[in-house]
């Protein structure tokens, strides 16, 4: 469609969860496809049923300073806001890593 914004993939492996309440969780994420902006949508667990998850990137913090993106490799403090935030588990080596995949708008 014409005029319409261009989307492009995002993706973010769940690390370790930090804090977690009904509508926002903080995560440490490692960024598997990026640039992943602030505002990208995440509607989609991996292995899982898409429609799990509706959440929001509403922060994303990396070495202790506020960015507007994260480029693929990055690890950083981010905050989801959203529908599903109950389904998000911490990863390990024995049962693997979660990854939430989604869209990301075009700056």
């Amino acid at each position: 469609m014409k005029g319409s914004p261009r989307r492009v993939g995002a993706a973010l492996q769940i690390d370790r969860l930090e804090t977690v309440d009904r509508a926002e969780a903080e995560v440490v994420v490692r960024c598997l496809d990026g640039p992943v902006r602030l505002g990208a949508r995440f509607g989609r667990i991996r292995g899982e049923v898409p429609g799990t998850i509706d959440l929001e990137l509403t922060r994303a913090i990396v070495y202790g300073r506020s960015v507007e993106a994260l480029d693929t490799g990055l690890t950083a403090l981010v905050t989801l806001r959203g529908a599903g935030v109950h389904h998000l588990l911490p990863g390990s080596l024995a049962g693997g890593w979660q990854v939430v995949e989604g869209a990301d708008p075009a700056p």
